[in-house]
């Protein structure tokens, strides 16, 4: 830090630990009046993991002077023999992540109306990412949008053939309904690949205000329009009825439609939506796959176990809304 001329130059470091588990472990450090962010991988992850660290330094850095609501980038660090691994600084967000407590906080908590900020907010977050120009970035080798959608049938049917520990109702009619229906044309941009309430923060107060988008490890450069899909997939059909509070990790009461949050991205991104089925069945189809890994590696872990009846129920939801799907390619 002192070499790289960051404030706080001989003042005492303090660390305190903000949260960590298999993929990355993330400390505030403050000095002075500085306070920014680290961001590596533990000491036993994967040798994978460098590489996705220095990856995701890439995107912040290239989205620092853009509106996309993200962490600033402070510093990066590739010599593993510093710290055992290489890392990043990013700067400190004073706000709060519903993935937290699994939970709003105040006034969101008590004040349903205030929560359809936090849900427009949201998707203004990724329309704005989908309009960054990622090949003046310098992100043009991140990730190869040519032949995206072909791919993601081929590399996610091959990975549940390798995970495979029982069939699943309705991958078959949906794998092929996505083999049917790719777009036909798409526009690249820079994807966040999982996009949801768990992967933002919000600043303190009413009303909602995105602070920043986080957890990068699974962006690339594809289509954007995944990133609507996969946040959409599980939205409640009535963000009004008592089941809304208990469809996904926060209480969905009181947010708007899906129909309305997709407009709004669709009027500050400027894409076209009309073929948002395709991307919810293939956010859906994508989903249970990955959760089903989840569940064959589950053992003793109670959580994992309980994707068991989850997937199932995912998976004959994307077959049956590509079977009433209009939309034809």
């Amino acid at each position: 830090m002192d070499g790289m001329g960051l404030p706080g130059k001989g003042a005492p470091l303090e660390v305190r630990f903000l949260s960590g588990g298999t993929q990355n472990e993330i400390y505030e450090i403050t000095r002075d009046d500085s306070r920014c962010v680290i961001r590596t991988p533990p000491a036993d992850a994967p040798a994978d993991r460098d590489a996705g660290i220095l990856r995701e330094w890439r995107i912040i850095e290239a989205l620092d002077g853009t509106d996309v609501p993200h962490t600033e980038a402070v510093a990066v660090c590739d010599d593993a023999t510093v710290l055992g691994r290489p890392f990043y600084l990013m700067g400190f967000v004073d706000g709060w992540s519903p993935m937290g407590n699994k939970q709003w906080v105040e006034p969101f908590t008590s004040d349903t109306a205030a929560r359809a900020g936090l849900a427009y907010q949201l998707a203004e977050g990724i329309a704005l990412l989908s309009k960054v120009d990622w090949k003046a970035r310098g992100l043009g080798d991140l990730g190869r949008p040519d032949g995206f959608h072909e791919r993601q049938v081929a590399r996610w049917t091959g990975f549940f053939d390798r995970i495979k520990g029982r069939e699943l109702d309705g991958m078959d009619v949906a794998t092929r309904w996505l083999h049917e229906h790719r777009p036909l044309d798409f526009v690249p941009g820079i994807m966040h690949g999982d996009y949801q309430f768990a992967n933002v923060m919000y600043r303190h107060g009413a009303p909602a205000r995105l602070a920043a988008i986080v957890d990068w490890e699974m962006g690339t450069v594809g289509d954007p329009k995944l990133d609507l899909a996969w946040m959409m997939q599980g939205w409640p059909e009535d963000t009004s009825a008592p089941e809304a509070a208990t469809s996904g990790y926060v209480d969905m009461r009181g947010m708007p439609s899906r129909e309305q949050v997709v407009e709004h991205y669709a009027d500050v991104s400027g894409r076209q939506v009309d073929d948002l089925d395709y991307y919810l069945v293939l956010a859906k189809w994508k989903l249970a796959i990955v959760l089903e890994q989840g569940y064959q590696r589950a053992g003793d872990d109670h959580r994992l176990q309980a994707f068991g009846a989850i997937v199932p129920d995912l998976m004959r939801s994307a077959a049956e809304l590509a079977e009433s799907s209009g939309y034809r390619g």
